[in-house]
């Protein structure tokens, strides 16, 4: 697969087939990625966002507007790529010749993926996108934080992410209907796109009810109750959104009147009046640490879960047992890997993040150079 990416949407998409056992050729500018730059931390030579992101990969320097390094590309594309993704900014695959549509004429059994921002068509089209513009743009800061507070970004790049996620989806049922006839194609995504995927349940209830959805902060629209609570030393997350599960929490936290209380019969109704809820419940988690509801809740069924930062999720037990967190090859560093197993066993990381150009005279000399 030859990756004309940068940042993070078409790098993790690569990093996933990577990761799965392709051959991934990054092509960089001079420079690099600018996501090597994206620091600090920096870990063992660029930033600690870019090495996670391009892991079992070589990295290509390539001018592409030097006609011999152009026409050494469009070889290496020719001989050797099954796949061709990039993330350029609007317009400039086009300005090259590098665009799917030329590309998969001269070679028709390619399969080529546009990363995008808003999309193929529209009055957007050409515009360009980030994460946080499109967790904007798509809905998501409306309905993410507390009420009354300011618009939050969620803290994980999950537009920039989830796009890589749809990319591969995207490329990899293209390759399957490839098997089949023989023929290559586009394959288009884009921020936009994934930001209005994720809204789609809020955007089912708005199409519903006519009713904006509203910020929850910890909770959910539609489910009561179903949040994070201030516990004496901590925070909890208690999901208890059926009525089942509402009747065992009333006699966990000593009110069994709750349940026999007309204003949280059901689950609508719960829903309705949840800031009297919410109030409640929150009096009675401040009485108890976490460990101590933890044991409570968990004797009677009612799932939970501590809030954790990053470090205590790296350490927990269960974090270890799957073994997720994968050692890198000739490297101190450690990364999360593909959250997928086969047949028990998660693909391993073959190779570690690569140097600029490090991989340059290998691969163009292969290609004819």
């Amino acid at each position: 697969m030859i990756e004309l990416g940068h940042s993070v949407a078409a790098p993790f998409a690569g990093q996933i087939l990577g990761d799965l056992g392709a051959e991934v050729i990054k092509i960089e500018k001079a420079e690099g990625d600018d996501a090597r730059k994206w620091g600090p931390p920096f870990w063992e030579g660029a930033s600690a966002s870019f090495q996670p992101l391009n892991r079992n990969k070589k990295s290509v320097v390539c001018d592409l507007r030097d006609p011999q390094q152009f026409a050494a590309l469009k070889r290496l594309i020719r001989e050797r790529a099954d796949v061709v993704l990039q993330n350029l900014r609007p317009g400039q695959v086009e300005q090259l010749g590098l665009d799917g549509p030329a590309l998969v004429a001269d070679k028709p059994d390619l399969v080529y993926c546009n990363v995008g921002a808003f999309g193929r068509v529209g009055p957007f089209k050409d515009r360009p996108g980030y994460d946080p513009l499109m967790q904007a743009f798509g809905g998501i800061m409306s309905t993410t934080g507390e009420p009354g507070r300011p618009p939050v970004r969620v803290g994980a790049s999950i537009i920039d992410l989830g796009t890589g996620m749809w990319a591969v989806i995207g490329i990899l049922t293209a390759l399957h209907r490839r098997r089949d006839t023989r023929t290559g194609g586009v394959v288009d995504v884009s921020l936009f796109e994934t930001a209005a995927m994720w809204m789609s349940l809020l955007t089912a209830h708005y199409l519903a009810s006519g009713d904006l959805p509203a910020k929850q902060g910890s909770g959910a629209n539609g489910i009561a109750p179903y949040r994070a609570y201030a516990t004496r030393d901590s925070d909890l997350v208690v999901a208890a959104g059926s009525d089942g599960l509402f009747r065992r929490l009333a006699q966990v936290l000593g009110h069994p009147e709750w349940i026999d209380d007309a204003k949280f019969s059901t689950n609508p109704k719960r829903v309705e009046n949840q800031t009297a809820l919410y109030g409640l419940i929150e009096i009675e988690m401040a009485k108890r640490s976490n460990a101590e509801w933890i044991a409570l809740l968990e004797a009677a069924g009612i799932p939970c879960a501590p809030v954790q930062n990053v470090a205590e999720m790296v350490a927990h037990a269960q974090t270890a047992a799957l073994g997720i967190l994968q050692d890198v090859p000739d490297s101190r560093m450690k990364f999360i890997g593909l959250p997928v197993s086969f047949d028990g066993a998660r693909p391993a990381l073959r190779s570690r993040p690569p140097a600029l150009g490090e991989h340059t005279d290998e691969i163009f000399k292969e290609a004819g150079r």
